[in-house]
C-alpha cells in the first residue's frame, strides 16, 4: 500500500480561549482528493494555513511525502523544500494585476527556479489546460471571475506539484464556470495528482472527493467516502413539503409515524425515510402541497451532523 503524501498527526490550534482546531488527524494518499467540510468556524482555513507553515500548530505535527525509511519532510522545518512540490489555490485570487495571464505563469516559475528554456513550453501547456489560450496577453482585470480561477490554477501548476491544497477553489463562480473547473480537477486526479479541497459546495464535495473529512468546532466528527457517510447517517429516502400549510403537515401524527425523522428548515418540512412509499401515499391526501422526492445527499448530511443554525 502506498505511502500518504500528507499526513497530520493530532493538530491543535488556539487563539485565545478559543480552539479552532481541536486533536485533528488526517492522511492523503496518491492520487486521491480528500474533501474537508463544515461550516463556518470549523476550522478549515486554518487548517489548510497550518498546512503551508503560515500558522504553527500549538501541537501536533504535519509531515509531507514520507520515505521508504519511515523519514518525512516536516513543516515547518522543511518548508522550503515541501512548497517545491505543492501547488496553492487560496481562497481570494491573489493574481498580479499588472502583469498579462503568461507573465503572471513566467514570474511565479522563477520562484521555483524555472527559467525561460523550462517555461516557454510550459506557458502555452498550462493556458490551454485552463481554457485561457486565447487570453494570454490579457490581464487579470479582464477576465472573468471563472477565468481568474483557472489562472490561479494554472500557476499552482506551474512547478508541476504531487499535492495541490485547494481552499474553496470555485467559490463565487457561475454554474458554467464551477463545471469547467471542475473538469480540470478531475483531469489532474486523472494524471495522478493528489488534491486537498476545502469546499461549501456538497456537490463539488461528492463529485470530485474520494474521501471527506466532516470537521465541526475545529473537531473531526466523520470521515469516509460521500456514499459510506451518506448510507451511515443517513435514511435512504426524502421527501420535501414545501409552500403554505407544509409546516402543519409536520405534527401530522400518521405522517411522523411513517417517518424516521421529522425536520423543519423555514417553510419546509423534510421527513426522511427507509421507504418513502407509504409516505407519498399518505401525502397524496394533500394535493394541494408541494413536495419533492429524493434520494438522500450531502447536504442533508452536512445539516445533520453539524444542523441547521447559521454560523457567522
Amino acid at each position: 500500500m502506498p505511502l500518504p503524501l500528507f499526513q497530520a498527526h493530532a493538530l491543535t490550534k488556539r487563539y485565545g480561549d478559543t480552539t479552532v482546531v481541536d486533536q485533528l488527524s488526517f492522511a492523503i494518499a496518491p492520487g486521491e482528493c480528500l474533501g474537508v467540510i463544515g461550516p463556518n468556524g470549523a476550522g478549515k482555513t486554518t487548517t489548510i494555513r497550518m498546512a503551508l507553515g503560515l500558522t504553527a500548530p500549538d501541537t501536533g505535527r504535519i509531515d509531507f511525502f514520507p520515505r521508504e525509511d519511515g523519514t518525512a519532510l516536516r513543516m515547518p522545518a522543511d518548508a522550503r523544500a515541501i512548497k517545491a512540490r505543492l501547488g496553492v489555490v487560496s481562497q481570494f485570487d491573489t493574481l498580479d494585476p499588472d502583469f498579462t495571464c503568461a507573465e503572471n505563469l513566467r514570474v511565479y516559475g522563477r520562484y521555483f527556479g524555472l527559467g525561460r528554456a523550462a517555461m516557454d513550453p510550459r506557458v502555452p501547456q498550462l493556458l490551454d489546460f485552463a481554457a485561457l489560450a486565447q487570453k494570454a496577453d490579457a490581464r487579470p482585470g479582464d477576465l472573468s471571475g471563472g477565468m481568474k480561477r483557472r489562472l490561479s490554477l494554472a500557476r499552482a501548476l506551474v512547478n508541476d506539484p504531487a499535492l495541490l491544497l485547494l481552499d474553496e477553489p470555485t467559490t463565487g463562480l457561475d454554474p458554467q464556470a464551477r463545471h469547467l473547473m471542475w473538469e480540470r480537477l478531475q483531469a489532474l486526479l486523472q494524471q495522478g495528482k493528489s488534491i486537498l479541497l476545502t469546499t461549501h459546495f456538497m456537490d463539488e464535495a461528492e463529485r470530485l472527493c474520494n474521501r471527506l473529512l466532516v470537521l465541526d468546532h475545529g473537531r473531526k466528527i466523520a470521515e469516509g467516502t460521500p456514499r459510506a457517510l451518506i448510507a451511515e447517517h443517513l435514511e435512504p429516502d426524502v421527501v420535501e413539503v414545501y409552500g403554505q400549510g407544509a409546516l402543519a403537515l409536520a405534527e401530522e401524527p400518521v405522517l411522523r409515524e411513517l417517518a424516521a425523522r421529522t425536520e423543519v428548515s423555514g417553510e419546509t418540512v423534510f421527513f426522511y425515510t427507509q421507504d418513502a412509499r407509504a409516505l407519498l401515499n399518505a401525502l397524496a391526501a394533500h394535493p394541494q402541497q408541494r413536495m419533492l422526492h429524493r434520494p438522500a445527499n450531502l447536504e442533508d448530511l452536512f445539516l445533520k451532523l453539524t444542523g441547521r443554525q447559521i454560523r457567522e
